[in-house]
């Protein structure tokens, strides 16, 4: 490190909401000190990337990084890569990096420590072959470790422990899928669901639904996964159980933590403490649909809330509204997208719930290439207003799931829905597009005529 001791501003955490805020904060205040702190060798880059790379679909871990640490020295901000913040108080933090520790004081302060694995009560993580996925290095090691192995475990079946088993039956490996829910994607209802697993199934991933891992075993490495059902041969497993808010730095700085876990801030990115703000997967935001703080670990939600705490850490005023939730991914030949609520969180979260669930054409059915896809759709019976939608089908899905998240964002109805003026041509969408078609039905079940 250098010998400087203060900076105006200090970013904990090198990732989308780090990289974005210590821009922002640079850009509006061109003379001011700013450093960030990242514990990996990299900064800006993409985690949701790295199943492709061990995949072989990316060739290089260079490809998953957007600006450089030198980009961003050329800009003026001083970024520390392998450091760790070990230590944070009013207005220091204590900095652990190989050439010891030392303490910063800062101005202001923006916590965008992200997440970590949330790893499950299961003996043997510590066997050599048992990995997590948080950033490229482990990537790199995966990669490493994935050429040997013949039969790997994955632990976890939402979008990342889905998208390494694609990415491993591409590498021609036998792929066991442990989940200890009783369907895939949590975030799926279970109709829907069904749907995904019927492909993991085709493409010849061996599934274990409703089947936890009890214990990971072995001598020198891991040989076996046990669960209540039975013991499988394994050569390497990859855990992907979920994630949960990196805070122990912020509570030393003495910030709230909401209901959700995660960091509770304002609009603003203020977390109610002078001087620090949180952003990214650390934070939580407001649930639009819900109206009550939710916590979205998404890069897009990230982006915007480290946008949003930089401008205000730097003297402006914007506010982030809030998000949906919306998401997307590949299982093999399938697109899988949702946003808002589930019909099983809207019920938890008190609504009265009715939905529908259509097959439409994804084209004119005359052009070639037309196929199906799969709508559901989620309504709050007593208002008529859109809660949520999911969508698997073979094309189309993205544009149709960004549809109703604006929708959505914007706490529209079914009618809304039904009347927005959605394009048309026969390569791309049928007059009676899927979502249309879903919302006609869904006004059917609501007003109770044809």
């Amino acid at each position: 490190m250098t010998s400087v001791d203060r900076y105006d501003y200090v970013i904990v955490g090198g990732g989308p909401a780090g990289m974005t805020a210590a821009s922002r904060v640079k850009r509006l205040k061109p003379s001011a000190r700013v450093a960030v702190f990242e514990r990996s060798s990299y900064v800006s880059y993409a985690p949701c990337g790295t199943p492709y790379y061990i995949g072989g679909l990316v060739d290089s871990l260079d490809k998953l990084v957007h600006y450089t640490v030198e980009e961003f020295r050329r800009r003026g901000i001083d970024v520390f890569t392998r450091v760790e913040v070990v230590d944070a108080g009013n207005g220091f933090v204590e900095v652990r990096s190989k050439d010891g520790e030392r303490k910063v004081e800062w101005g202001k302060i923006i916590v965008a420590t992200g997440a970590r694995p949330r790893l499950p009560p299961i003996k043997g993580l510590d066997l050599e072959g048992v990995f997590t996925l948080r950033t490229l290095e482990d990537a790199e090691r995966v990669k490493d470790q994935v050429e040997k192995a013949q039969r790997v475990a994955v632990i976890g079946g939402g979008y990342i422990g889905l998208e390494l088993a694609e990415n491993l039956r591409r590498l021609g490996k036998h792929v066991l899928l442990f989940e200890i829910l009783p369907h895939v994607m949590p975030n799926l209802d279970t109709d829907v669901a069904a749907i995904v697993e019927e492909e993991l199934l085709g493409n010849g991933v061996e599934l274990h639904l409703a089947e936890g891992v009890d214990e990971i075993m072995g001598g020198e490495r891991v040989e076996e996964v046990a669960t209540s059902e039975g013991v499988y041969e394994a050569d390497l497993v990859l855990v992907a159980t979920g994630v949960k808010p990196e805070t122990q730095l912020p509570e030393k700085l003495g910030v709230k933590l909401g209901a959700s876990g995660a960091v509770a801030v304002n609009k603003r990115m203020e977390t109610g403490v002078e001087g620090v703000y949180a952003a990214g997967d650390v934070a939580e935001a407001i649930n639009l649909v819900t109206g009550k703080p939710d916590w979205f670990p998404l890069a897009p939600v990230a982006n915007k809330m480290g946008y949003v705490a930089g401008v205000n850490a730097a003297g402006g005023y914007v506010e982030f509204p809030g998000a949906v939730g919306t998401a997307v991914t590949k299982v093999f030949d399938l697109e899988v997208g949702r946003t808002g609520l589930t019909e099983e969180r809207a019920v938890r979260e008190g609504f009265d719930p009715v939905s529908v669930r259509v097959k439409a054409g994804t084209r004119s059915s005359y052009y070639p290439g037309a196929t199906e896809v799969t709508v559901k759709l989620v309504a709050d019976r007593r208002t008529g207003r859109l809660l949520g939608g999911q969508f698997v089908g073979r094309e189309g899905v993205l544009a149709r799931v960004n549809t109703l998240a604006a929708l959505l964002s914007k706490g529209a109805t079914v009618e809304d829905l039904f009347y927005t003026d959605l394009g048309y041509a026969p390569p791309f969408a049928p007059v009676w597009d899927p979502l249309i078609v879903a919302s006609r039905v869904l006004l059917r079940e609501l007003k109770g005529v044809e």
